[in-house]
């Protein structure tokens, strides 16, 4: 029997009209981050362009039910995918009189699909070897790590130059084993901006015979752009011998709204292994280029028109515009007495640290917050120092002047207040606890005295201000860390009753 009075509490019984849904979503956006206005550092990408927001919605809205499942039956969806893999690859080496003229792609959700493909692809190009391996820089994206997981791939970390911020071909070279099926490099990594040193680690790869994917999903749309405009860009695309694959996200620096990414293969026969095929059922016979079966035409067809709308002239602009912005920001780090780039930026990304220890940059990062600007702090690692990452983008660059000052005041006031002290017992748990000893019920617990509100507490869960939480992540071993944000996300990620 239906429990009406659950169904009532869990569905309005004869619907609400649609300003008043849209209110709620309204009001339930107000808690975000603003995706607009050049003061968000990560997981958005804004161009400031009038009308394109408008443009992919409506895009979006007349393709959002058509079915990637079946490129026969939806014609128009199998004709953007084309024409964004085009585009993708001539933008990135190949195509008609280029050094790759059979590239060929598909278009993913994003870039820890691609990036799961292109694992997925290189292992079952070699069903004689049943321990695969990848060899990955320590600075290569996450989700290299979670395709190893998620296909029982075995990885072989080669660490990163504390100076450089890069793997040494050489060690990446001794890392290849007879079970390697895929060495990977970044152009850039995300967390330095650093481009790999690809020529030479696709030269190991190609002399050992095993497939080279170029991770350039962050950097893939806008790397090209900045060397026309004279920057010192490293070869890292189809033009060097060796690379087999590589993936750029078009929800990045092509502009696009999430979630859409590019896989390129150099050639038909490396990408045959990717897709999926299975028969031997009484229904249709399922053929999958990507992971997903049913796919929205909706974000395909939103990237298609960003694409199309901005072109060739509109990227260059852009890329100007950020170029200029990434200049300014750097400026101002610099100028800053205590602070230091991680690296002289050669992409889109500012990376600094501390040299005072008496400046602490989790409590940094708050109170750039509290003025407005929404950064990424990143913990330490290895013989690498905790550092702050700023991904920037073209509507940044109207915001540079106001960031200098803002930084040189949020610098006094975290010297001010001073590094974040644990308590000992917080100490304690984050250096003697075992992942395997770490119980909900200790999480909901820790969470609580943290500020972090639990499931009662989701739409306003992180506090204001994050540089204890950071600091004891920080200083928990990555195991313990892990294991630690899975069972916090547990606790956010539970029904609204």
């Amino acid at each position: 029997m239906i429990d009406d009075e659950a169904d009532r509490r869990a569905l309005p019984g004869s619907g609400l009209p649609a300003e008043q849904v849209l209110a709620e979503v309204r009001a339930l956006r107000g808690a975000d981050r603003p995706t607009h206005g050049g003061r968000l550092f990560a997981y958005v990408y804004d161009p400031a362009v009038p009308g394109l927001d408008e443009l992919a919605a409506a895009a979006y809205a007349g393709s959002a039910h058509v079915n990637g499942l079946d490129p026969t039956a939806f014609p128009s969806l199998l004709a953007m995918e084309n024409a964004l893999v085009g585009a993708a690859a001539r933008l990135l080496g190949g195509g008609p009189g280029s050094a790759a003229p059979d590239v060929v792609g598909s278009v993913t959700s994003g870039g820890t699909e691609s990036l799961i493909l292109a694992v997925k692809t290189a292992r079952d190009a070699h069903p004689e070897i049943a321990a695969p391996r990848i060899v990955v820089p320590a600075s290569a994206h996450a989700a290299f790590a979670k395709a190893a997981h998620y296909l029982r791939v075995a990885v072989d970390t080669v660490p990163v130059s504390a100076s450089t911020l890069r793997p040494a071909a050489a060690d990446v070279a001794a890392a290849i084993g007879p079970e390697t099926v895929l060495v990977v490099c970044s152009a850039p990594s995300y967390a330095h901006g650093v481009v790999d040193p690809v020529t030479e680690i696709a030269a190991a790869a190609a002399g050992a015979g095993v497939r080279c994917h170029v991770d350039a999903c962050f950097g893939g749309w806008t790397l090209p752009y900045l060397r026309r405009l004279g920057a010192d860009v490293p070869p890292f695309d189809f033009a060097v011998p060796g690379v087999t694959s590589i993936s750029v996200d078009l929800h990045k620096y092509a502009y696009a709204p999430k979630g859409v990414s590019v896989l390129l293969h150099r050639d038909p026969a490396l990408r045959a292994p990717q897709y999926f095929a299975y028969a031997d059922w009484p229904g249709y016979t399922m053929v999958n280029p990507v992971i997903a079966s049913t796919r929205s035409g909706g974000p395909i067809a939103a990237a298609y028109a960003t694409v199309r709308h901005l072109g060739d002239d509109g990227y260059l602009r852009l890329a100007t515009a950020t170029r200029d912005a990434v200049a300014g920001l750097a400026d101002a780090v610099r100028a800053v007495d205590g602070l230091r780039l991680m690296a002289e930026p050669e992409s889109t990304v500012v990376c600094f640290t501390t040299t005072d220890p008496g400046l602490d940059l989790f409590v940094l990062v708050d109170e750039l917050a509290a003025r407005g600007w929404h950064t990424q702090p990143q913990h330490s690692y290895a013989d690498l120092p905790r550092s702050v990452h700023l991904t920037v983008t073209a509507a940044v660059a109207p915001r540079v002047a106001e960031f200098g000052p803002d930084l040189a005041d949020a610098v006094a006031a975290a010297r001010a207040a001073g590094p974040v002290a644990l308590p000992a017992e917080l100490l304690a748990l984050a250096t003697t606890l075992t992942p395997e000893a770490l119980t909900p019920e200790l999480v909901a617990g820790l969470a609580g005295g943290l500020g972090l509100g639990g499931p009662a507490d989701a739409a306003g869960a992180a506090p204001e201000r994050m540089a204890l939480v950071n600091t004891l992540l920080d200083a928990a071993p990555p195991a313990l860390r892990e294991r630690l944000l899975v069972e916090f996300v547990g606790l956010l990620q539970r029904p609204t009753w």
